[in-house]
């Protein structure tokens, strides 16, 4: 399974960049409670995905995560928000049917508007 991220720039560009390689879901309300807390770290190609059944405000903490993420908001794989988290500290809300959390950096150049998939 991986994330692809297509930029909404030009909707007839080929232009796709995977994002992770290696990604979890998030289905259980335990695992989507637990998120980050407690790693270490997480690899460069790695996201954990939050899907939700429907679209409502997704807060995200950094609550016992020791590093920084990049978190993407989603409403029909249409991205809503994009935000870097600090470990620790970091606390934001969207509105979403999907929220990803990724390795600092790995959103960087992801705009709302923009289309995140995650496919085989």
């Amino acid at each position: 399974m991986r994330l692809v991220h297509r930029p909404e720039r030009d909707p007839a560009s080929t232009d796709e960049r995977t994002l992770a390689s290696d990604v979890d879901v998030a289905r259980s309300w335990f695992t989507q409670a637990r998120g980050l807390m407690f790693r270490r770290s997480i690899p460069d190609d790695y996201a954990l995905v939050f899907p939700f059944e429907d679209v409502g405000t997704r807060w995200l903490h950094m609550l016992f995560v020791p590093f920084a993420i990049d978190a993407v908001w989603l409403v029909d794989r249409e991205v809503t928000r994009v935000e870097r988290l600090a470990p620790f500290v970091g606390l934001a809300r969207g509105e979403a049917d999907t929220v990803l959390e990724l390795p600092a950096g790995a959103a960087d150049g992801i705009a709302v508007g923009d289309e995140v998939v995650l496919g085989e």
